[in-house]
């Protein structure tokens, strides 16, 4: 049973993240203290350094041989699920909607769960609610935060590859009537120069992401959580400070981000009401739908399917807006997802609660 207290702690743990989101709009909208290109060398900051390090203290401390396969399994089927359809979606509408897969992978199956999740779900549930959390953000932070990144370079790359709008001009103007032999010519080359093509682009992604140092921060986590959860070594205290020191202010700096960009808009929904009404949809009504029935499909039961269900209505998390704002893919939805999102979030995970307290 969840009580007053409870609902205090989480309260608690949400309010330092406002205060640091508060003062960073504060900073640009009254005070002026900041400009547009020291707003987006913050945001780089929070990218490069402090998310990094977080994910590689998140993944590090959970233990990879103790890990609830059933659980891990249905939160990896709903958030293919999720990307599948996505990407079915953007591959019948248009090229440019990659962008789009990006936001709705987001929106509907990347949850805050450090902050607000954990303190929840163990006044729901109890301490191994709380680990079976830990286990679904090592998941996240491994495995779908760098698959984020990979969609983020590649619509970043096909940007930069585009045709310009001059050469399509040239293109129409040109005489149309051609010979069947020209056009047979032509074709293996034209295949060629796709194949080409594919080839410069998954390079050229591959290696900024080889370079990105979430995707470090990530492998580096794994394996010390491995040798560390096998042999008991530990990391000396000196690495162990100063991974600590950037890694914590990680996600008040996020806040600050986040903060620093609503500012920098015309109003509190960036994005507008009816978008905002439909990214609230996604995440809090879409995701739990899809988490229950893949908890379903994997054998989930009891506690443990209770969890899955309260963690996938968790508000979206502060990390891909991080990521849209540096690659600027709608940074306005994911602000105000987060934003409209822990407003209301606590509510509406106690209304999963009692309900699931009902079967």
């Amino acid at each position: 049973m969840v009580s007053l207290i409870d609902v205090y702690h989480v309260v608690e743990a949400i309010f330092p993240l406002y205060a640091a989101m508060i003062l960073a709009y504060a900073s640009v909208k009254w005070w002026k203290l900041f400009t547009a290109d020291q707003c987006s060398g913050i945001n780089k900051f929070v990218a490069r350094f402090s998310i990094p390090l977080l994910s590689f203290q998140v993944i590090s401390s959970n233990n990879p041989y103790k890990m609830n396969l059933k659980l891990i399994c249905a939160d990896f089927l709903q958030k293919f699920l999720a990307f599948l359809v996505l990407a079915v979606i953007a591959k019948i509408n248009s090229r440019g909607s990659l962008s789009w897969v990006i936001t709705g992978l987001s929106l509907s199956t990347l949850p805050n769960t450090l902050i607000l999740g954990i303190p929840l779900l163990r006044a729901m549930y109890g301490a191994e609610a709380a680990g079976f959390l830990a286990q679904i953000v090592v998941l996240q932070s491994l495995i779908w935060y760098n698959l984020l990144l990979l969609l983020f370079e590649i619509n970043a790359a096909r940007g930069v590859d585009a045709t310009p709008p001059s050469t399509v001009s040239e293109e129409l103007e040109a005489p149309e009537a051609a010979s069947q032999k020209d056009e047979e010519e032509d074709e293996p080359n034209n295949s060629q120069g796709k194949k080409s093509k594919i080839a410069l682009l998954l390079s050229t992604v591959g290696r900024k992401l080889i370079s990105n140092p979430n995707t470090h921060g990530t492998l580096a986590g794994l394996v010390w959580a491995c040798i560390h959860f096998r042999w008991g070594l530990q990391l000396p205290k000196i690495v162990d400070r100063s991974i600590t020191v950037l890694s914590d202010g990680g996600l008040g700096m996020a806040m600050f981000s986040l903060g620093l960009f609503m500012a920098s808009q015309t109003g509190i929904l960036a994005c507008g009401t009816r978008k905002a009404l439909l990214a609230m949809a996604m995440r809090f009504v879409v995701g739990p739908v899809v988490m229950a029935g893949c908890s379903i499909a994997v054998g989930l039961r009891g506690r443990s399917f209770k969890v899955a269900i309260v963690q996938a209505a968790l508000p979206q998390g502060i990390v891909p807006f991080v990521f849209a704002k540096e690659y600027h893919v709608h940074p306005d939805i994911l602000s105000t997802g987060v934003l409209m999102g822990m407003l209301i979030a606590t509510p509406i995970a106690l209304a999963y609660y009692y309900l699931l307290a009902l079967l």
